[in-house]
């Protein structure tokens, strides 16, 4: 262990903008080679809700660097996000590998923004960056990050908007505007929007975001220039990717993952561990999930540092090859390179009993052959009684909840398997296919998946959401759930839980479109979506092994 000393410094940017960071360096002759994370929220707090504090790192033997991007902390500027992060990247990357005491080697890492910074900063093309950690991010912005399936992910973003506001309020000395999104923040409006509140929003938001991310609904251009996955075709370093079962940006992280190992000369290594976005440990939601789930992150990061800034390779680094997931249900790390899904995909058929699968949680189906006849469950979506969420990834209070109250409301249509008489190992990505009739112009489809125990409980461990709008009645609805990890084992059945909202998580859609994103609807309608099954419409759930288990 080095001892470290602490300080604050700067640079200006090709612009001429200070960016300030404090700096933890070892106190040693050996030159060094650099840790940065770039990030929005205060440099001091350094992303330690999640990560072991700088100095640790420094201790390691390292020198850590902990910068406010423009705008933000310390740092000067107008923020506007991820606009100016490429440029902002490189220009700290010179700063940083020419600092006193540098090997001029660096590695990044930082979580969710600070996780975006990385793959910024790599895509600007500097030498020195030698290796990058991105743990819980989006690749796309637009289907990893604002929207999931074309539906807006609304309390997250409302929430992080009226977050970075308050900040902006803060640094511009406007303490009324500050103290109504504090408040705001304490407690999320989310049915609707106070006028000073959105006037406070609309003007320290950075950029207006919000509102651009609300008028930009589908993915045209404003998310191509945006958007990390735009501009990585030169895009090739080893990375440690992080994700979580549980977290809202899961998708993002195995997207860049995937794309990274097809087509990357060097390590490509992926952990995925039972967390959402915060905390990342051993229990969640009530649920314990062993020793084996507490975070081992910082130890892995040092030992992949080692790596690729000094070239040791310590038994920790030998152990990651591939990387490793954790399963639900069993609670053990699952190594990658062992991970055999085959080409076999397992499907479920959806059956209705008498059509009563949302109003009795035993007369909806799910059977492993579509002989059957035709089926109609139908749901009506309320507008004075939306469907709440509870858990999954989409919320800010996420995880695996019982749901088993949840699924006894009339809107919600439950289709549940015959009890396993052997364990089920799902690995990889769910997809959702469904055949409906309706009469909207637009509707959303909410699907959760659950375990069910002989006892009554029902637990979470899947969800999806879409916006469908263009609606064709020939053809069945498709969308992603979010991928898993997950042993069932025998004696527990599998539940599809349906229902057309499920708020605050995503936008009442009120089924039209011109009202999309509004929180409040004064000619609102109810909504009905027949949930068809049958030889004739084969709604079916289809468990698929990830790319790199086949």
């Amino acid at each position: 262990m080095y001892p470290v000393v602490k300080e604050t410094a700067s640079f200006l940017t090709r612009d001429g903008v200070r960016l300030v960071a404090d700096i933890y360096k070892p106190i040693t002759e050996e030159k060094l080679p650099v840790l940065l994370m770039r990030q929005p929220y205060g440099k001091a707090i350094a992303s330690t809700v999640v990560y072991a504090h700088p100095k640790w790192y420094a201790k390691q033997g390292f020198i850590v660097v902990i910068q406010d991007v423009r705008g933000r902390g310390e740092s000067e500027g107008e923020f506007t996000l991820f606009e100016r992060e490429i440029e902002d990247g490189y220009d700290t990357l010179e700063w940083v590998a020419n600092l006193p005491g540098s090997n001029g080697k660096v590695g990044m890492y930082g979580f969710s923004y600070q996780g975006m910074t990385q793959l910024y900063a790599a895509i600007s093309g500097h030498q020195a960056l030698k290796t990058i950690c991105p743990a819980m991010i989006a690749y796309d912005l637009y289907t990893d990050w604002a929207y999931e399936n074309g539906a807006f992910c609304y309390q997250l973003n409302l929430a992080w908007a009226i977050q970075l506001a308050t900040e902006t309020a803060r640094r511009k000395g406007d303490l009324s505007a500050y103290k109504i999104l504090y408040l705001a923040s304490r407690s999320l409006p989310i049915y609707d929007m106070p006028p000073l509140l959105e006037e406070a929003l609309r003007k320290y938001a950075p950029g207006n975001f919000y509102y651009q991310w609300l008028s930009h609904s589908t993915p045209d251009e404003y998310w191509q220039k945006l958007s990390p996955k735009t501009y990585s075709q030169h895009l090739d370093l080893p990375m440690l990717h992080i994700g979580g079962w549980f977290d809202t940006y899961l998708r993002g992280t195995i997207n860049l993952y995937q794309e990274m190992r097809a087509k990357s000369k060097y390590q490509q290594c992926l952990i995925i561990a039972p967390w959402p976005h915060i905390p990342w440990g051993n229990t969640m939601a009530g649920k314990y999930y062993t020793p084996a789930a507490n975070s081992d992150i910082d130890s892995l990061q040092v030992a992949w540092f080692k790596k690729y800034l000094k070239g040791i390779e310590t038994p920790e680094y030998l152990s990651l090859k591939e990387g490793k997931l954790f399963q639900l249900g069993s609670n053990r790390w699952l190594n990658i390179e062992n991970l055999q899904g085959g080409e076999k995909d397992t499907v479920f058929f959806l059956k209705t009993t008498s059509g009563l699968a949302n109003i009795r949680n035993d007369d909806g189906l799910l059977v492993t052959d579509n002989n059957q006849s035709d089926g109609e469950d139908i749901i009506v979506q309320d507008f004075w009684r939306p469907v709440n969420q509870w858990g999954g990834h989409a919320t800010i209070l996420p995880g695996s909840f019982d749901r088993s109250e949840l699924d006894n409301r009339s809107d919600v249509a439950t289709y549940t398997s015959d009890y396993l008489t052997e364990d089920l190992e799902i690995i990889g990505e769910v997809e959702l296919e469904v055949y409906v009739e309706t009469e909207a112009e637009t509707f959303d489809l909410s699907a959760v998946l659950s375990q069910v125990f002989p006892d009554g409980r029902v637990y979470n461990f899947s969800q999806g959401h879409i916006k469908v709008h263009h609606f064709n009645q020939n053809s069945p609805i498709r969308f992603k759930l979010q991928p898993t990890c997950i042993r069932l084992e025998k004696n527990t059945a599998i539940r599809l839980s349906l229902s057309l909202t499920n708020f605050p998580a995503y936008c009442l859609n009120f089924g039209e479109e011109e009202n999309y994103g509004k929180s409040f609807h004064i000619n609102a309608k109810p909504i009905t979506v027949s949930i068809l099954s049958g030889k004739n419409n084969p709604s079916k759930l289809v468990f698929s092994p990830f790319q790199f288990c086949r």
